[in-house]
């Protein structure tokens, strides 16, 4: 034969030069298989090269898979890394490598440049947009008429001066529906109850301002504070805690299952919620002595005093029976899907107080100008303030009754109450009661102790109502920014701890830990820094020494906020998983270490100060309360729970906030030594001092480069537009 051919067969069929193993092309050889006769033929082997159609997939050859063959989910790749096809009867280059023998099928070449079988019409792939089948089955609906092709006639009759006629209108398109469903009835829901707390926070902080003005910060304060709180503490003791946690469950339950909607239930539980807190006001009224020697024996021992605190409390006693009426209907329009007026009327009662007490300083002024105390605070006064304390529970509760015929609710006494599930409540409600008993016994020995360290010391602001003064104000960016930003995560916490998923439960807990972080811990040094002139402006009515004093509790209460706010994140990853034993187990450490140090400070510190050491116990009861959640959490998560990250988040918070603390702190205290510690010297001192904090702050946080400031720095630009 001719060298040229020897030299071709030589290299073998596949062009392998070496003519070991296979090639790409072609499969190996095998002596079994029946050989083709014209094979070995160099003159017809490449007869039928040119076949124009073995070259073509044959799924594109098939019209119904071309049609159906989506090409919006799968274009073609970017041309041009495919070589050239070779030219006619010249054998393709050697492939560099042996096929894979584990590999069914290899992976192929990227498409050409030109007409390819994804492109047959020669379109070009970097500027042709591909609708695929189901782009076209999706928006068929969608498809407009073609516009009238004669149109242009009517705009020439028009320029004759020929009259055309008036095109008929397009349909106006149908306003968009409001979102439904059970996710946006949700963010309503959860909208109106934020606004509503909102509201009825900061009318509650006015009405202690108004109440402080009104009685001071010395022993009258006190009496009132104790009288005030007495009611509280005894509904949530008895009732309080086991509505909260328990009724509403039980309510949806016989809602879906009975068959009247829940109705009877409801009527049970509210005749027999009436009853019991009926039986204990009675017992409580006619125990008042008692009581208020259980809550301050300070104040039980000096007569004048007693009288006054006793006063009060028979009238504030009776709050116990509406507050539990409230609580109930307000549970009942829950399970109905009502939530708004639960977080509403609370407001009403903030109002009918600020009035109440507006009234007493209109008629006898503010306590720095009539400088009346236990001994001089008139009948009248004391009937007034104690009527008007009982008429804003009562107007709280009866506020309520409309909401509930809205919903078709009409309640009738129902006393069968036997046998139909109200006694399965005891158990569930087991563990928030002892929580609850916890931590009342904790704030039982505070109260004891501040009324004690006040009357001691014989100024204004070192008492009990300096402290809740404090700590009201102190608690106010933990219900604002700790609680909104864990509103937000709770749905998701609880939805991956049902799923099984630590992993997620880690995240969203430290998510919701740096989050917070970035508002809480600038906040807490601003209280450290600017807690006297802000006590100063906010009390200036009681008089300096008691706003001062007020001021300094606030400065011991500043730190303490930074681990409760992780210990309120905390523990919402135990509720996420339904355990509400370790954190009764863990409120239980809180109150007592906060007791223990309380008592410490007591003893240990003058009685000017005690009252300020007990505002940093507070703190430290926290602190070793997060340390002890913190650990049974992240054992409950597989021993990781995101802790260098959340540590060093709060390290450089606290490494950026510590000067901004110092330059703003000094500019404040400049300018009240200035201006004066009056009014308006605290305002101007509070508000550049605070300007200087949040300023360095910034730029300290800026230059450490926390990621957590930078995305809410973002958001809020977001928000405005910029």
């Amino acid at each position: 034969m001719n060298a040229p051919y020897d030299g071709d067969r030589g290299q073998g069929a596949g062009g392998n030069p070496s003519g070991q193993g296979p090639t790409p092309h072609q499969p190996p050889h095998d002596p079994y298989a029946p050989q083709d006769q014209y094979a070995q033929d160099p003159y017809l082997q490449d007869a039928y090269t040119p076949d124009p159609y073995a070259a073509q997939d044959l799924s594109a050859q098939d019209p119904v898979s071309e049609a159906l063959y989506d090409r919006s989910a799968h274009p073609p790749p970017p041309p041009g890394s495919y070589p050239a096809p070779n030219p006619l009867y010249q054998q393709p280059p050697a492939a560099p490598y042996a096929p894979d023998p584990r590999v069914w099928a290899q992976t192929p070449p990227p498409e050409p440049d030109g007409p390819s079988r994804h492109l047959p019409y020669g379109d070009d792939a970097r500027t042709t947009q591909f609708t695929g089948v189901d782009d076209l089955v999706t928006r068929a609906g969608e498809q407009q008429p073609e516009p009238d092709a004669f149109a242009h006639l009517f705009r020439d009759q028009q320029a004759a001066g020929v009259p055309a006629p008036s095109p008929e209108p397009d349909p106006v398109p149908a306003a968009p529906k409001k979102p439904a469903g059970k996710a946006s009835g949700l963010l309503k829901s959860s909208a109106v109850m934020a606004a509503g707390t909102l509201v009825s926070r900061l009318t509650g902080f006015v009405r202690s301002l108004v109440i402080t003005a009104a009685l001071g910060a010395a022993l009258l304060g006190d009496t009132f504070t104790v009288a005030y709180t007495l009611p509280t503490m005894i509904y949530i003791l008895t009732v309080g805690g086991g509505l909260n946690s328990v009724f509403v469950p039980q309510l949806v339950r016989a809602m879906k299952n009975d068959e009247d909607g829940g109705e009877a239930f409801a009527n049970r539980l509210l005749t027999l919620v009436m009853v019991a807190l009926g039986a204990i006001v009675a017992v409580a009224v006619f125990a008042a002595p008692l009581l208020v020697q259980l809550m301050s024996d300070t104040i039980a021992s000096d007569p004048a005093a007693n009288n006054v605190a006793v006063t009060f409390a028979r009238y504030c006693l009776p709050t116990i029976f509406f507050m539990g009426i409230h609580v109930v209907m307000g549970q009942i329009l829950n399970a109905r899907g009502k939530f708004g007026a639960m977080m509403w009327t609370p407001v009403l009662n903030n109002i009918v107080m600020i009035t109440t007490f507006g009234l007493f300083i209109w008629v006898y002024g503010t306590s720095a100008e009539s400088q009346m105390g236990v001994q001089t605070i008139p009948p009248d006064g004391v009937r007034l303030l104690g009527i008007g304390t009982l008429l804003g529970l009562v107007v709280q509760a009866l506020a309520m009754i409309p909401y509930l015929r809205e919903t078709g609710f009409r309640f009738r006494p129902r006393f069968d109450w036997k046998g139909h599930g109200l006694g399965k409540t005891v158990k569930l409600a087991k563990w928030t009661v002892l929580f609850v008993l916890a931590n009342q016994a904790g704030v039982l020995v505070v109260t004891q102790l501040a009324t004690a360290a006040g009357e001691a010391s014989g100024k204004q602001g070192a008492g009990f109502i300096a402290y809740t003064n404090a700590q009201l104000i102190w608690g106010m960016p933990q219900a604002i920014i700790t609680v909104s930003v864990m509103a937000a995560l709770l749905p998701r916490l609880s939805r991956a701890a049902h799923d099984g998923d630590p992993g997620a439960v880690r995240d969203d807990i430290s998510q919701g830990l740096r989050n917070s972080a970035v508002a809480i811990v600038p906040v807490s040094f601003a209280f450290l820094a600017l807690g006297v002139p802000m006590s100063t402006l906010l009390f200036a009515s009681s008089g300096h020494q008691a706003a001062q004093g007020m001021g300094f509790i606030l400065m011991a209460f500043g730190l303490g906020l930074i681990p409760y706010s992780v210990q309120y994140v905390v523990l919402r990853g135990f509720y996420a998983y339904e355990d509400t034993r370790t954190p009764f187990y863990n409120t239980v450490i809180v109150a007592a270490v906060n007791a223990g140090a309380s008592a410490l400070c007591y003893a240990l510190l003058p009685a000017q100060w005690a009252v300020v050491g007990m505002g940093a116990s507070y703190g430290l009861a926290y602190a070793v309360g997060v340390g002890v959640a913190w650990r049974r959490l992240k054992k409950r998560l597989g021993g990781d729970l995101d802790g260098s990250h959340v540590t060093r988040t709060y390290a450089r918070l606290s490494m950026a906030s510590v000067p901004a603390a110092v330059a703003g702190g000094a500019v404040a205290y400049g300018l009240t030594t200035l201006l004066g510690n009056g009014a308006g010297g605290s305002l101007v001192a509070l508000v550049i001092g605070g300007i200087v904090l949040l300023g360095v702050f910034y730029v300290a946080a800026k230059k450490m480069r926390i990621a957590e400031l930078n995305a809410l720095v973002g958001m809020v630009r977001g928000r405005l537009g910029r």
